[in-house]
């Protein structure tokens, strides 16, 4: 059974990046890859399919991560999220913790972290 998992962030190298990496961490079974350009996006996948990993932006153009996280739990979806984002304010990995994200890594994303993250939710 192969592990699906949706990547949402407007950067298309972003995206690339993230994908090639997790391809290098997750070896032990087949990975299927989602991805989103945008917070609505996201937020379209998520209401209509499930995966088993997501990794989110926060910074998008139409809806941010925080926007898609807030309707997530308004919806009472829980996911497996992790936010990889470039905003570094005082706060953001409790604030999108609270929002009921597993793991919260800045970008340009450390592969350490992700791993500990991973393996801290049994999805490694």
């Amino acid at each position: 059974m192969a592990f699906s998992i949706l990547v949402v962030d407007d950067s298309k190298s972003a995206r690339f990046m993230l994908k090639k990496e997790l391809l290098s961490i997750i070896t032990e079974t087949e990975v299927v890859f989602t991805e989103g350009a945008s917070g609505k996006e996201a937020l379209d996948r998520c209401l209509n399919d499930k995966y088993d990993l997501i990794f989110l932006d926060l910074t998008m153009p139409d809806m941010t991560g925080y926007d898609v996280l807030d309707a997530l739990q308004r919806q009472g979806l829980r996911a497996n999220i992790i936010v990889v984002s470039a905003d570094i304010q005082p706060g953001v990995a409790e604030k999108v913790k609270a929002l009921g994200v597993i793991g919260y890594c800045k970008k340009p994303f450390s592969r350490q972290i992700i791993v500990d993250i991973l393996k801290e939710n049994n999805l490694l």
